[in-house]
């Protein structure tokens, strides 16, 4: 057997000056989505999402990194409690077992 070299994508990031000019070339410049993607080596699809995106939004639309929308921030807080409680569970549950052990 043969083995395989796997490739890992690198996850490209753009800044939200980037998304801007982007949707801007389709809204503003005339640009159909397959020329503006072509122009800056994007799909398509991208550019469109980008668009849904600010016009659902409006100018909070790419808030960029750090910049949790209030939802985003209280979803990010409760799952990290909620992975917290689960340690701080299965840690009693151990101990309780330990415990349970030493008595016997």
């Amino acid at each position: 057997m043969a083995k395989t070299k796997t490739k890992t994508r690198i996850r490209r990031t753009f800044t939200s000056e980037y998304k801007l000019q982007a949707v801007q070339l389709v809204t503003e410049k005339g640009y159909s989505y397959a020329e503006a993607a072509r122009q800056l080596g994007l799909r398509d699809t991208q550019i469109r999402s980008w668009k849904k995106q600010f016009d659902a939004e409006g100018a909070k639309a790419f808030p960029g990194q750090g910049n949790r929308s209030v939802i985003d921030e209280e979803l990010h807080r409760l799952r990290t409690e909620n992975k917290r409680l689960l340690q701080e569970r299965d840690l009693l549950k151990k101990a309780a077992a330990f415990f349970a052990r030493e008595s016997t």
